[in-house]
């Protein structure tokens, strides 16, 4: 690293600017996160568009317009140019080019496992460009000590230059809004469930576990979903369609309807197949929604003690645990209360914390 100071640090920052969800999110709450804090760094932000945050002084966006892959070719020409270390939050590819220290956010391996049915150009892209950013890469930050587990396992090579860095609930969704909640939303007392509308979310099982409720809870607890439709949809599209007016499909909500939506729910179900971090089910503990989740991946990692767990792959194990936390309120009050605690050990400081000692040591 040239021995001058302060530490320049260059970051993919296209996500920022786009839909708030997965790395978007992430992108955006570490920003939050890395303002607030008090090193004396200076940031070189990377994107197609800049996002309005009231960042500081020390962040500055360099915008490339170019479209892929022409974009990491000039973003890391100009970042080798600019910066001491790179943050490849969004992709594989940028590495390539880069001749700084690099550190590539690994977020999960679902591009490596065809039973998630991942997305066709996720998963070609990332199988194509992962092998040589791991050569040419200092460092790795997984977002879960699973995903850690797992990229180590399928990529031997990685072992030794890979760090947890846990994620956390966004602020704009746990922090009590200024705005009223939309008029539109359900009355107390659904089970919901929220997620991209993807093969790995397991909407299918979730509908036959709900269907096999008794006719009495399905009328009280109606199935509330909620998510923008992502690809491989068409057998989700039709088991909600089976519900009928027992299921309300909202699409995408804003964080304030979402925050009140865990809040409203009797339970939160989460019965994904596979998670990189599982960052609905820590929003849901968050603003004290009792969570049913998978005892698969990431997700025992993220719930602790503080939620029912389910083998994902069978209706009945899902049904059982919906059925058993919608008939004891009081089993419900003490997950909310465990949820909260636990939800309160995982911070974006920390995050950001990690994050910077990673982009601090390969530099040096």
């Amino acid at each position: 690293m040239p021995d001058r100071h302060p530490l320049t640090i260059g970051i993919d920052a296209r996500a920022a600017a786009e839909p708030v969800v997965g790395r978007g999110r992430v992108v955006q709450e570490l920003l939050r996160a890395l303002n607030e804090r008090a090193e004396a760094c200076r940031y070189v932000l990377y994107a197609r568009q800049s996002w309005e945050a009231g960042l500081d002084a020390r962040f500055r966006w360099r915008l490339i317009s170019r479209a892929d892959p022409w974009w990491h070719l000039q973003a890391a020409v100009a970042a080798s140019r600019e910066c001491d270390v790179f943050l490849s939050s969004n992709s594989y590819l940028t590495p390539w080019f880069l001749s700084i220290p690099t550190v590539p956010v690994v977020y999960d391996m679902v591009a490596f496992d065809s039973s998630m049915r991942p997305a066709r150009r996720s998963m070609l892209i990332e199988r194509l460009t992962l092998g040589i950013a791991i050569r040419r890469s200092a460092a790795f930050i997984a977002i879960s000590q699973a995903t850690a587990e797992e990229f180590a396992r399928r990529f031997p090579r990685a072992k030794g230059r890979i760090i947890v860095a846990p994620l956390a609930a966004a602020s704009s969704v746990t922090q009590p809004s200024l705005t009223s909640p939309d008029g539109r939303l359900p009355a107390p007392g659904f089970v919901l469930a929220v997620g991209t509308l993807e093969p790995r979310k397991n909407l299918p099982r979730l509908v036959e576990a709900y269907r096999r409720l008794p006719e009495e809870l399905q009328s009280r607890h109606p199935l509330v979903v909620v998510g923008k439709l992502g690809w491989q949809v068409g057998e989700t599209v039709e088991a909600l369609r089976l519900l009928g007016d027992r299921c309300r499909v909202l699409g995408h909500v804003s964080d304030a309807d979402l925050a009140e939506l865990y809040r409203r729910c009797a339970v939160f179900c989460y019965p994904s197949l596979g998670e990189g971090f599982g960052l609905p089910v820590l929003e849901a503990m968050t603003c004290g929604a009792a969570v049913i989740t998978s005892n698969r991946s990431s997700l025992p990692e993220v719930g602790g003690d503080a939620v029912e767990y389910v083998d994902p792959t069978r209706a009945a194990s899902i049904a059982a645990a919906l059925e058993g936390l919608l008939r004891d309120p009081a089993r419900r009050q003490e997950l909310a209360v465990r949820g909260r605690d636990r939800a309160g050990a995982y911070s974006w400081d920390r995050t950001a914390q990690i994050t910077l000692e990673v982009l601090t040591g390969v530099a040096r």
